[in-house]
């Protein structure tokens, strides 16, 4: 295999895709190009978690596809914990805003074509996999990857940015949803997503166009990828209407898409398994039935783009 981390923006170490390349030889492929999987770790905009980059990316390995694992523009590079008085004290980096991580998602599709040869990778058969905040930012790049906001910053080919499939995981889709929900409750919640949409849009944030700005739900077209989406019933930090809104956006649009929402499990289950899960927290970050999800997401995924499609 080969791993190598590529810095996607100049003079900046946090921007990176990290490759796992599969080797290939005579008993394989023979020089065939595989398809990929580019994954977006999630992390509330406030970090990348390593729990969902590199399992992930072994696991999708085991079905033969390469992968590749973004870290985009987030608060924090994860060698200290975040802070509610920290957007206050202007201690969190004010570049890093919307529209930022999902154009960065398009700077790793025009890296992985640049690079597609040397990587053996198709670049026409690209499935983006996001978990939480990773999976809002999936959604928003299946929703806008095609748009002036993405294309002209970019200014390549948008069919280089074309995402074959989407994956996504507990994401957060609705932002005016969220934001209705959680100040209504008057929770811990409210507090926690304050922080990280000030960092995403700003002192202004509750402005009802910006969050509607953000809310993939809502902005679903026929440019959206085949999707497939799965959460749990019993996640209390993103509610599964997260899920079954998107859901029902992609069947009104008459978009391809897979729901499975299973009875058990926390918010940010990752594999759902000992190998993603926090010691302290196997009780709630474990499940027998929820971590089929790698399995029957890959199944899926052979519809849309496998190793031996042309």
């Amino acid at each position: 295999m080969k791993s190598e981390v590529i810095r996607l923006i100049k003079g900046r170490n946090d921007v990176t895709l990290t490759t796992y390349i599969l080797d290939d030889s005579s008993e394989m492929l023979q020089g065939k190009s595989r398809p990929a999987v580019l994954i977006c770790p999630g992390g509330a905009y406030l970090c990348c978690s390593d729990r969902e980059g590199e399992p992930i990316a072994m696991a999708f390995l085991r079905y033969g596809y390469n992968a590749f694992v973004l870290r985009y523009s987030v608060a924090y590079d994860g060698t200290r914990p975040y802070h509610e008085t920290d957007f206050a004290n202007q201690t969190i980096n004010p570049v890093k805003l919307h529209p930022e991580p999902m154009r960065e998602i398009g700077l790793a599709f025009a890296c992985i074509y640049e690079h597609r040869k040397e990587w053996k990778t198709d670049a026409k058969q690209i499935a983006i996999c996001g978990f939480s905040a990773g999976g809002h930012n999936c959604a928003m790049y299946a929703t806008h990857w095609s748009k002036p906001v993405i294309t002209d910053f970019l200014g390549v080919d948008k069919e280089i940015l074309r995402p074959a499939a989407c994956i996504l995981g507990y994401p957060l889709t609705d932002y005016l949803y969220m934001y209705e929900a959680t100040k209504k409750a008057g929770t811990d919640a409210f507090k926690f997503f304050t922080v990280a949409n000030r960092l995403m849009m700003g002192e202004d944030w509750e402005n009802e166009e910006k969050l509607l700005d953000m809310s993939p739900d809502r902005l679903v077209t026929k440019e959206v990828p085949p999707t497939f989406i799965w959460a749990t019933a019993k996640d209390e930090l993103v509610p599964v209407a997260h899920s079954t809104k998107y859901a029902t956006a992609l069947a009104e649009a008459g978009i391809p898409f897979e729901l499975h929402i299973f009875q058990d499990g926390a918010h940010g289950m990752a594999l759902c398994d000992q190998s993603t899960s926090r010691q302290e927290a196997l009780d709630v970050q474990t499940d027998p039935n929820a971590k089929a999800w790698i399995d029957f997401a890959a199944a899926w995924l052979e519809k849309y783009i496998a190793i031996y499609k042309s």
